[in-house]
């Protein structure tokens, strides 16, 4: 038998609250305990839906509709799911038709800065996210629940740092319902209690919660800048307005002088071809020269013993999908059985190396481990790529391999059936432009910045949540654990 806590069992009353019902979940999540302790602070609590404003009373999901998807950005807009909303870099994202965006029907779903979104369906059913600045003109999904603050009431980074708390986390994630497929519903949503604690505290954490989504919004630019400059500078700039979906498929193409390295028709697609061609028509050297002293293969594969969550003998295990995540939650393992090879030298790129070859997947996207996500353990699944060659720098092979040039050659060099795979010897030969010392330099210096804006972004959420559950622990007269 499960107790929500041993010595805090459900009571008699909770059961009255639920109109005697007989489901453990509410009680086994800890969704009364944290009612009881907001119940319980000094101060004011308000329900949610008392202090937001907008459409549908500020909290509201959409329709579902169907879903046009264009690759022109003139005439689309980026489209942010359950999922997408999570991811760190917004380059990817989908991009729905324009014309549907702004219909009648579909207006309101345009995300604004200082929303916070919760999605409300499936796997990622609770997650909450923050709408950066550079998130204007962005429009959310069905599955995404939008809460919008009604500013002369609540600031809306407290308003979110509360929602992202443990406490929020419970209260909303004990709404979850559904068996195969979960579902969080607005109504729920509003009757969640905001516990109000004064102007001063309330406007230093909205501050803290501003200065990282403004943090993140450089983040995003700087990389995306470092890209464009290193093809700027190599004279391939217009290779970043790539219209792949434009140049029509490769059918019908002849290839001669092949040997038994590959006999598979991707792996000569022309318009990769094509990329290719124009890489290896600046100075470069290869990808397997530059890493030829330093690493270009697939990490370890090692056991996986489960360890405490946050435990300093355990490493959190990022797997390819939430490496891209803003802050990934991972599978905690054991080091004791678990080599120090599962982490990755500064300035790795790692590439996801396994999946499937959807628009949409990970599969050969690029990520840089700096700064404080060298402590984490990184699964087998992605492409460790560590130059060894003098004078070129992880951030600037990062520049390259994260465009979406190099992302469709990379593509093209699949291998393998359902799960695709990077060939080992065709990834040897992607072109990296030389460009100068000093060009090299600068984008990686541009990149170095963006991490560093990253990691002090997470910093300041983390000091807002601190300071939040201050808050909650002060005016409760209890330890909160």
């Amino acid at each position: 038998m499960k107790l929500a806590e041993p010595g805090n069992p459900a009571r008699r009353g909770w059961l009255d609250k639920q109109g005697l019902k007989l489901v453990a979940k509410p009680y086994l999540s800890g969704v009364f305990a944290t009612q009881r302790l907001l119940e319980r602070l000094r101060v004011e609590t308000v329900p949610l839906e008392e202090i937001t404003a907008g459409h549908g009373g500020g909290i509201f999901s959409g329709p579902l509709f169907r879903r046009v998807y264009l690759t022109d950005p003139e005439h689309s807009v980026p489209f942010v799911g359950s999922k997408d909303m999570q991811v760190a870099d917004f380059t990817t994202l989908p991009r729905l038709s324009k014309a549907d965006a702004e219909s009648s029907s579909l207006h309101y779903l345009e995300l604004e800065p200082g929303m916070t979104l919760i999605s409300r369906s499936g796997f990622n059913a609770g997650r909450r996210a923050y709408v950066r600045p550079d998130m204007g003109g962005f429009w959310g999904s069905e599955d995404v629940i939008k809460v919008v603050p009604d500013r002369s009431k609540i600031e809306p980074g407290y308003l979110y740092a509360f929602l992202m708390s443990r406490f929020g986390e419970v209260l909303i994630r004990g709404g979850v319902y559904g068996s195969a497929v979960k579902h969080i519903a607005p109504d729920h949503v509003g009757k969640i209690r905001v516990p109000r604690f004064g102007e001063a505290v309330e406007k230093e954490i909205h501050e803290l919660v501003e200065e990282a989504a403004e943090l993140r919004a450089a983040f995003q630019k700087g990389i995306t800048e470092a890209t464009r400059d290193l093809f700027r500078t190599a004279d391939l700039e217009d290779l970043l307005d790539l219209k792949w979906h434009e140049q029509g498929r490769d059918l019908g193409f002849a290839r001669t002088g092949l040997n038994a390295t590959t006999l598979r028709a991707l792996n000569f697609q022309p318009r990769a071809q094509e990329i290719l061609r124009r890489l290896r028509g600046v100075e470069h050297v290869t990808l397997g020269e530059v890493c030829e002293d330093g690493q270009l293969s697939r990490g370890l594969r090692f056991p996986r013993v489960d360890g405490e969550p946050g435990d300093t003998y355990s490493y959190r295990l990022v797997g390819q999908r939430q490496a891209f995540w803003l802050r990934p939650e991972g599978r905690w393992i054991s080091k004791a059985y678990t080599s120090d090879e599962v982490l990755a030298k500064d300035e790795t790129v790692l590439v996801a190396s396994q999946g499937t070859l959807g628009e949409n997947e990970v599969y050969c996207r690029s990520i840089l481990v700096t700064g404080a996500w060298r402590s984490n353990a990184f699964s087998e699944h992605f492409l460790r790529v560590r130059p060894g060659m003098p004078g070129f720098s992880g951030a600037y092979l990062f520049a390259l391999l994260r465009s979406e040039p190099v992302f469709r050659a990379l593509r093209s060099m699949s291998a393998g059936g359902k799960q695709q795979d990077i060939h080992e010897d065709l990834r040897k030969y992607i072109p990296v432009p030389v460009l100068t010392e000093a060009d090299r330099d600068r984008i990686a210096e541009t990149v170095r910045k963006a991490y560093r804006q990253r990691d002090e972004a997470d910093r300041k959420e983390d000091q807002a949540l601190a300071k939040l559950e201050a808050a909650v622990v002060l005016h409760s007269g209890v330890a909160t654990g």
